[in-house]
C-alpha cells in the first residue's frame, strides 16, 4: 500500500503544506505507506551524477506502485510536475483526489458551465475534486485582525486536508486497456498559441494527426474525455510544452504517456532553463523533461522524430 502526495516543491510554504497532508494521511494509513516527494527522495541533500534524472526515477518508481494519490492544485497556473504525476497515476487506474482551496472556477466564454481548473482535462481524469473555497468562520475573540485572518485560513486548510484524505480513502482502483492505433499521432497544441502548425507537420509525414479539441469545444468537459481516450490509443504524442510552466493538460498527457510507455515529442520553440543546486539545467520541469523522449525546438525536428 503506497499513497502519494503530489504537491508543488519550489517554496517552503508549498513543502510545508505537502507535509501537513502527508501527516494526516499517515495517521490514517501508517507512515510507511505514504510517499512525500522532496522529503522521501531526500532532494535537498541527494547527490547523483545526473540529479534531476535520478529524482525522476525515484518518483516514477513510486508512481508505478500506487494505491492512491492526493494532489494539491491551487490558482490559475497549475504546477506542471503535479499535473504530470496526476496523468501518470490516472493512466494506471490509480484513484486520484485533487485538493484545492482555490475560490475560482473557469469556463471558455463567461456563460458556460464552469470547470474546476484552467484545463478541464484535470478534473476529467481524477476521481474526485475536493474544493474548500471559503475561509473558516471568524473568531471575534481574537483581537489582532491578522492573527484572526491567519486562523480562518488555517481552519479552511485543515478542513480541506481532512476532506481530501477521507475522499481518497473511499476511492477504488480501476483501468481500461487501450488498443493502440499505430498510425495515429495525438497532437496537443499550446493554449497560448493554438494553431494547426503541429498537426500540419504531423500530416506532412504521412501519419494521422489527432489534434486535441477540448479548449475550443462548446462542451469542454465532454471533449476532454474524448481527448484522453484518443491520446491513450495513439502510437505517439506531440505536445507543445511552451508557457510559464507546461500547460496543465499537456503535462497530464505526458505523464499518462510515460505510464503507458508511449513516446512523446515535447515541442518548445523558446526553451527556458531552470537551475537548482547540484542539479543539471532542466529545460522544463524535470518530470516533464525525462518523461519526454525528444525535446524539439523546431518543426523540422518534430518532422524528423515523427517520420522515424
Amino acid at each position: 500500500m503506497v499513497y502519494y502526495v503530489a504537491h508543488r516543491l519550489f517554496a517552503s510554504h508549498d513543502r510545508a503544506l505537502g507535509a501537513r497532508v502527508a501527516a494526516l494521511l499517515a495517521d490514517k494509513t501508517g507512515p510507511d505507506n505514504v510517499f512525500l516527494p522532496f522529503c522521501d527522495t531526500d532532494e535537498e541533500d541527494l547527490v547523483a551524477p545526473v540529479k534531476g534524472r535520478r529524482l525522476f526515477e525515484l518518483d516514477t518508481e513510486r508512481l508505478a506502485t500506487l494505491t492512491g494519490m492526493i494532489a494539491l492544485l491551487h490558482g490559475p497556473s497549475l504546477d506542471d510536475g503535479v499535473c504530470m504525476e496526476i496523468g501518470y497515476a490516472a493512466a494506471l487506474g490509480v484513484p486520484v483526489t485533487v485538493l484545492t482551496t482555490d475560490f475560482q472556477t473557469y469556463d471558455p466564454n463567461g456563460t458556460a458551465p464552469a470547470w474546476q481548473f484552467p484545463d478541464p482535462l484535470i478534473e476529467t481524469i481524477t476521481g474526485r475534486v475536493v474544493r474548500v473555497p471559503s475561509l473558516g468562520p471568524a473568531t471575534p475573540a481574537r483581537t489582532d485582525r491578522f492573527e484572526a485572518f491567519g486562523h480562518r485560513n488555517d481552519t479552511q486548510l485543515n478542513q480541506a486536508i481532512a476532506d481530501g484524505v477521507a475522499a481518497l480513502l473511499q476511492q477504488e482502483h480501476s483501468t481500461t486497456p487501450a488498443v493502440i492505433r499505430t498510425d495515429a499521432v495525438f497532437v496537443e497544441p499550446s493554449p497560448y498559441a493554438p494553431d494547426d502548425a503541429l498537426s500540419d507537420t504531423v500530416r506532412a509525414t504521412g501519419r494521422t494527426a489527432v489534434p486535441s479539441r477540448r479548449l475550443a469545444a462548446t462542451d469542454p468537459l465532454t471533449a476532454a474525455a474524448t481527448d484522453w481516450e484518443q491520446a491513450a490509443t495513439a502510437a505517439m504524442l506531440v505536445v507543445d510544452v511552451s508557457g510559464p510552466e507546461t500547460p496543465p493538460g499537456a503535462a497530464a498527457l505526458i505523464g499518462a504517456a510515460a505510464a503507458r510507455r508511449q513516446p512523446v515529442v515535447a515541442y518548445q520553440p523558446q526553451p527556458i532553463y531552470t537551475h537548482a543546486h547540484g542539479r543539471e539545467p532542466n529545460w522544463r520541469n524535470l518530470m516533464i523533461q525525462y518523461a519526454s523522449a525528444v525535446h524539439a525546438t523546431t518543426l523540422d525536428e518534430v518532422t524528423d522524430k515523427v517520420a522515424a
